[in-house]
């Protein structure tokens, strides 16, 4: 035989013992992970995402819900996460309009659902 043809046929084992044991011997196995795990560029593409829906509906009780799957922190901190991150990055002007929108928008409607006190 020639040696390319013994080169070939180890490649091909070689390929299909890797295979086999990612397929079937130690697979990947996928654990439940929550949208708060997410690194800082995404997590601020998604509250963009939810700031691009805000503009088109003016829904802010929907856009409080979206925002709520990023964690514990309150959705005019996760906008205001989102502009300081966006600032530093490559995003346009227009994001940042629609960003700087939903926070204004949060905070407008995490101000009116704050109790004034007890009332007399």
């Amino acid at each position: 035989m020639s040696r390319w043809v013994v080169a070939l046929l180890v490649a091909s084992l070689g390929l299909g013992a890797g295979l086999a044991y990612g397929w079937f011997i130690g697979p990947v196995e996928y654990v439940d992970t929550t949208p708060a795990s997410l690194r800082t560029d995404y997590r601020t593409d998604y509250v963009l995402m939810v700031a691009e829906r805000f503009h088109a509906d003016r829904d802010t009780e929907s856009a409080r819900r979206r925002l709520s799957v990023l964690g514990g922190n309150s959705p005019a901190a996760l906008c205001a996460e989102a502009i300081s991150f966006a600032r530093s990055s490559p995003y346009g002007q227009q994001d940042l309009e629609l960003l700087e929108e939903l926070l204004r928008a949060t905070l407008a409607l995490s101000s009116s659902s704050t109790p004034a006190g007890p009332s007399p």
